[in-house]
């Protein structure tokens, strides 16, 4: 049992133990955009709004799905978004409202192996910058 500490005042309180924040962690987003144009313009969004550390436009690509009861076909520009798992949120938020669907595609996955050095480089580009810090 630890000794009590006291101050000059009488016993100190004992401090309450404190639980580190868990390691942040790389996601790959997958979502889709109707053109190359707006592929380009979400991508740069969260580029340098550091939601993402890099995007990869693919495409275009042929999308089949159904959507209010009927099957549609679509030619889409993918994106990969690289990501920490801490930005996700609002990543996800900013990915939609930069996106004219009314219900874009979100999925995020965590990579069950990844380069450690490529994954602290994505998460330290996606760190919010410190409060009056030219960053960004």
């Amino acid at each position: 049992m630890a000794a009590e500490v006291n101050g000059p005042r009488g016993p100190l309180p004992r401090p309450e133990p404190v639980e580190p924040p868990a390691p942040d962690s790389l996601l790959l987003v997958l979502s889709n955009a109707p053109d190359q144009d707006t592929a380009q313009r979400i991508a740069e969004a969260l580029v340098h709004e550091r939601l993402a550390a890099c995007v990869n436009i693919t495409g275009p690509v042929q999308s089949v799905y159904r959507w209010q009861g009927a099957i549609e076909r679509a030619q889409e520009f993918g994106l990969l978004i690289k990501t920490s798992a801490s930005r996700f949120a609002e990543m996800a938020a900013r990915l939609q409202a930069l996106h004219p669907h009314e219900v874009p595609e979100i999925v995020a996955l965590r990579p069950p192996m990844v380069l450690p050095a490529y994954a602290a480089w994505a998460i330290a580009e996606t760190r919010k910058p410190l409060v009056g810090s030219r960053e960004g």
